[in-house]
């Protein structure tokens, strides 16, 4: 199943239905509910489902907006934060993503899982991308840096995301939801890239799935720290679906396939049918490239 996500589009609209049919116009019956949907948008967006105009493949948490945010905000709170309050906002919205996944019969909602404090090594990276650097001494030297730095100070952030998780999970469980784990482009953020398995065997519930981002990926490639292809065949039994996006080197995302680096013919042994394939564009995507791009996934990884 194809979708097309409301991140391209939610910003610029002031009614769901209107923001729906203009996916609906791209040629899709599914959407996502991306992590911009604020409040004044779920009226048409429960009309358009109810009307039968669009199904709802996917929620990305927090959907809705928390009240008084207008802008999208998936780190909002995190999972994996210090202070109690900021987890027990957390789970508070996301429990209310939960509530509005049912309500818009979406199966699956997708979950940033949290970060460590960590200096800016992503930025660095990339800066030293930008200038030509990847090939240096000193790049891998950073990179090294980082990766020794995350493994000495992930446990206690990571502990938190999982006790988080664990409390959510019967409430999906209980509607029926499952629950993607998003890769992420931030050397700060988790799971990181060699914990995903250790993850998912802790979490061993079939409403617990890997969701894997095709630009994150990249990203990570491009940092010194994937394999792309290698990290998704890795994680391929538990797979639910997929954010797609280009990547214009070395860190521009969310841009239309085929404009950008990724060598999609090398993910596809791992696309099947069942999986949800969400399209993830920048709202800078023009429509007619918007459409190219979806024309060329389809042309590789074929029409379902």
């Amino acid at each position: 199943m194809y979708s097309f996500s409301t991140c391209w589009n939610s910003s610029r609209h002031t009614d769901g239905r209107a923001m729906l049919r203009e996916i609906r116009d791209l040629g899709f019956d599914h959407a996502e509910l991306s992590h911009g949907i604020r409040i004044s948008l779920l009226p048409g967006i429960i009309e358009a489902v109810d009307a039968g105009e669009m199904k709802i493949s996917t929620l990305h948490n927090f959907c809705p907006l928390p009240v008084g945010i207008t802008h999208s905000a998936p780190n909002l709170y995190e999972f994996s934060a210090e202070r109690p309050r900021d987890r027990e906002l957390a789970i508070r919205h996301t429990l209310r993503t939960f509530e509005f996944a049912e309500r818009v019969k979406a199966p699956v909602v997708v979950l940033h899982l949290g970060s460590m404090d960590l200096k800016d090594y992503t930025g660095k990276l990339e800066a030293m991308l930008e200038s030509g650097e990847k090939d240096s001494p000193k790049f891998q030297k950073l990179v090294n840096e980082a990766a020794a730095k995350r493994d000495a100070g992930k446990e206690k952030f990571f502990a938190r995301t999982k006790e988080t998780l664990r409390l959510l999970l019967p409430e999906a469980v209980k509607r029926g939801l499952k629950l993607g784990c998003e890769n992420r482009e931030g050397v700060e953020e988790l799971p990181l890239e060699n914990d995903f398995a250790m993850f998912f065997r802790e979490f061993g519930s079939p409403n617990v799935l890997y969701w894997h981002d095709t630009g994150h990926a990249q990203m990570k490639e491009n940092l010194g720290f994937i394999r792309h292809a290698e990290h998704l065949e890795s994680l391929a039994s538990r797979l639910a679906g997929f954010h797609i996006h280009d990547v214009q080197f070395p860190a521009r995302d969310h841009c239309a396939p085929g404009t950008g680096t990724i060598d999609f013919a090398a993910l596809k042994p791992f696309v099947k049918p069942e999986h949800i394939k969400v399209f993830e564009f920048s709202n800078k995507v023009p429509v007619e490239a918007a459409k190219a791009g979806i024309a060329y996934i389809r042309n590789i990884w074929g029409a379902e």
